[in-house]
């Protein structure tokens, strides 16, 4: 027998149910001791202080009132912070860990504020006593009965026949008596039987026996029928889809040997490329092969064997042909076969498809058909070879032409390399070359006018290219090299040619282009250039002024006029009628003057500034007139600078009496005669945002190139212009100085 010991541990006879008392016995030890020592601990927390001990004494310097909290208001701590030891090894959560002495203070506090504090302890307490009530008036409202029990259900003879379809109960089961009742009824579940109430059942008789057996074999029989009823549905329905799949199996079958009889067909065919006539009869037979095979036979094998057939005579024919001479080629063959070769329209990649209210591009493929690679590996690196070799650009037609005959059987990505990659990329660099008034003239075709070869590509480009209003593409180029021939152009040329036909397509942002690089100009034109001589009258600076009348508002070159023709003329006006003048003379230039304009620029005079100015032409001569001999000392003579301030005209001109004098020229400077030089090279002079570290000036670049890259880099020192390298043309990290020649146009054009 063993024996329990608890004098050493380690011993061998020792059970598990010996450890575990013994645990518990030192547990509640160290319980007991914890209570002790916490008993002590309470009993010495908050020993009565001297009152005259140092610190009694520097407690009430303080405030402190014995009795009461720490504090001002006397709610803090009454007694030091108790501490609870926790029994060895336990953690956190083990015991309760808030004295009584900490609940009380937390009560205290809580009853400063006006509320009740419950611990944790008295919540549950009344939680649980909630709970007992809820249970006791949930009864009580029942009326102390005992929950009901469901009925027990039974299931009739006839219950059974008519849930097992095809299964025939005979009569004689229909027939069994249940002791229940007069029916025949089926007992359907134990619910009956699990009554509390105990009921003496009588003897059963030998009836009563088969009675139930018979009742339990109809139920077993109907369940296992329903059971072999549906697993023959099961086997009826897999057996459907089995018949379906043979069908499809047979199907692909008969597709496959109607494709390798194709495939023999094209086979029999004289392929040669030497033969003229191979093109026709591969067509041919594709053709036929697409009539009679695309309801049986997938379209993509029939694509397949369509490219596989094609490939080698459309490799050859690449080798030789020349798209800008003969632009049709094979293309009247490949037309022909758009079917079977699942050409896809170019409208395909951007047309749009309505879904829930809007609109929505439609889905691409990831993935090129077979025919999309042949034409990306075949056909457009000959083209592209060929607009970059051979293409003049300054020739439009003749790649316009071949794009236009080839584009119903391009791919969408195709025709986009060869729009954006290539001919995009060509008129903007025959852009940046357009040099319309430069003084180095190698080549007559860079001073072709950009609307006569770019027109014609602006249909197929892309809409950033064609947007106004883009900060990109080729119109922006336009516009940036506008600005430039506006800024240079000789006004005693004319009108650049072609500037009408930019109307149309810049629409609005050709006027502020306008109104910003040239009025300026005409004015300064004007103002410099026209004298008033009545004796010998020059109309030629009028002329160039106002020949660029189409391109602004009536109202603008009224202001035009107001600023720069009339002071001049009042003033000869005046000189003229303080001379001893013929009136007669005065009327008929008076009225000259008024028909030069109305020609030079149709109802200008009718706009009230012009008229304005005429009516005080008028009233000078009136007053004239008035004064007599003593019109020459008394006529007040008209005010010096121009009448208007030169501006946009956006709102009526102001009342503001005109300034007395115009305002004073600031002085040209050396920069000012490079940049001015450059721009009538057609060169752009720009800041670099660096200085020379030997020198310390300031960096510019001077370019030939829209883009701003290349050329020469110079700094300007007095009246000198250095650029890196030697004057001979060889760059080097040095400054040599160099001239306003030909030497600095071609280290611009990097010639």
């Amino acid at each position: 027998m063993a024996r329990i010991s608890d004098t050493t541990p380690s011993e061998g006879g020792e059970s598990s149910d010996s450890d575990y008392r013994r645990k518990r016995r030192k547990m509640a030890l160290n319980d007991r001791m914890n209570g002790e020592a916490a008993e002590s601990r309470s009993a010495v927390a908050a020993p009565p202080a001297k009152p005259n001990s140092f610190a009694a004494k520097m407690m009430a310097k303080m405030g402190f009132v014995e009795g009461q909290g720490l504090g001002v208001t006397g709610r803090g701590r009454l007694a030091p912070i108790e501490t609870q030891l926790r029994p060895q090894g336990a953690g956190l959560g083990a015991v309760k860990e808030k004295t009584k002495q900490a609940k009380e203070d937390e009560k205290r506090e809580a009853a400063f504020r006006g509320e009740i504090l419950e611990d944790s302890e008295e919540e549950e307490k009344k939680e649980r006593r909630k709970m007992k009530e809820k249970k006791f008036t949930e009864v009580r409202n029942s009326g102390g009965s005992p929950m009901s029990r469901s009925k027990v259900k039974y299931r009739t003879a006839v219950d059974i026949d008519a849930a097992t379809d095809g299964l025939e109960v005979p009569n004689v089961l229909k027939s069994i008596i249940d002791a229940t009742g007069t029916e025949t009824k089926l007992l359907t579940s134990t619910i009956g039987l699990m009554k509390s109430r105990v009921t003496i059942v009588p003897s059963e008789t030998e009836t009563v026996k088969i009675a139930r057996r018979a009742r339990r074999d109809l139920e077993a029989f109907a369940d296992e029928w329903n059971a072999l009823a549906e697993r023959k549905k099961y086997y009826e329905l897999q057996e459907a889809q089995i018949v379906q799949e043979l069908d499809e199996e047979n199907q692909v079958s008969q597709d496959l040997e109607a494709l390798i009889g194709a495939i023999q067909t094209l086979q029999q065919l004289d392929l040669d490329p030497s033969n003229l006539g191979a093109w026709e009869n591969i067509t041919t037979t594709l053709e036929a092969m697409e009539e009679s095979l695309h309801e049986t036979v997938d379209r993509s094998a029939l694509t397949e064997v369509a490219i596989a057939a094609l490939h080698p005579l459309f490799k050859t024919a690449m080798q030789d042909w020349d798209p800008f001479r003969d632009p049709f080629s094979v293309f009247p063959w490949i037309e022909r076969l758009g079917g079977i070769l699942e050409i896809r329209p170019e409208s395909s990649s951007t047309s749009v498809a309505l879904t829930n209210g809007a609109y929505h591009p439609k889905r691409q493929t990831k993935t090129t058909t077979p025919y999309e690679t042949m034409l990306y590996t075949l056909w457009l690196p000959h083209v592209r070879s060929a607009i970059i070799n051979d293409w003049d650009v300054y020739d439009p037609a003749t790649l316009i032409n071949l794009i236009q005959t080839w584009r119903p059987v391009l791919p969408p990505f195709v025709l986009s390399n060869i729009l954006d990659g290539l001919v995009a990329r060509r008129l903007t660099d025959a852009l940046e070359a357009w040099r319309p008034h430069s003084a180095k003239k190698r080549s007559r075709r860079n001073h072709e006018p950009p609307h006569i070869w770019l027109f014609p590509w602006l249909q197929y480009l892309d809409d950033y290219h064609t947007d106004p209003k883009s900060q990109t593409g080729i119109l922006a180029d336009v516009k940036r090299k506008l600005k430039t021939v506006l800024s240079t152009w000789d006004l005693t040329a004319g009108i650049p040619p072609g500037l009408e036909s930019w109307q149309s397509v810049l629409q609005n942002e050709l006027l502020p282009l306008l109104l910003r690089h040239l009025l300026p100009r005409l004015a300064a034109h004007l103002s410099e250039n026209l004298v008033i001589d009545p004796a010998d009258q020059d109309l030629g600076p009028l002329n160039q002024a106002l020949q660029w009348s189409p391109f602004f508002a009536s109202s603008t070159i009224a202001y035009l006029l107001v600023a720069e023709y009339f002071p001049k003329w009042h003033q000869t006006l005046y000189l003229w009628l303080i001379a001893s003048p013929n009136y007669e003379e005065i009327r008929d230039w008076f009225q000259w003057w008024k028909e030069q304009l109305h020609l030079l620029c149709p109802d200008i005079n009718a706009l009230p500034t012009v008229a304005a100015e005429w009516t005080r032409g008028l009233e000078t001569i009136s007053l004239a007139l008035d004064l007599g001999p003593d019109a020459a000392s008394q006529l007040p003579p008209p005010p010096s600078g121009p009448a208007l301030a030169l501006s946009t005209p956006k709102t009526a001109p102001s009342k503001k009496p005109a300034p007395a004098s115009r305002i004073q020229e600031t002085p040209i400077t050396f920069r000012d005669i490079v940049e001015h030089w450059c721009a009538e090279q057609g060169l752009i002079m720009m800041p670099l945002r660096e200085a020379d570290p030997s020198t310390g000036f300031p960096l510019f670049r001077i370019t030939a190139s829209a883009s701003g890259r290349g050329g020469a880099v110079v700094y300007l020192k007095g009246d000198v212009l250095w650029a890196r390298g030697s004057a001979s043309g060889v760059e080097g990290k040095g400054f040599m100085p160099l001239g306003l020649d030909e030497g600095l146009v071609k280290r611009a054009e990097g010639s």
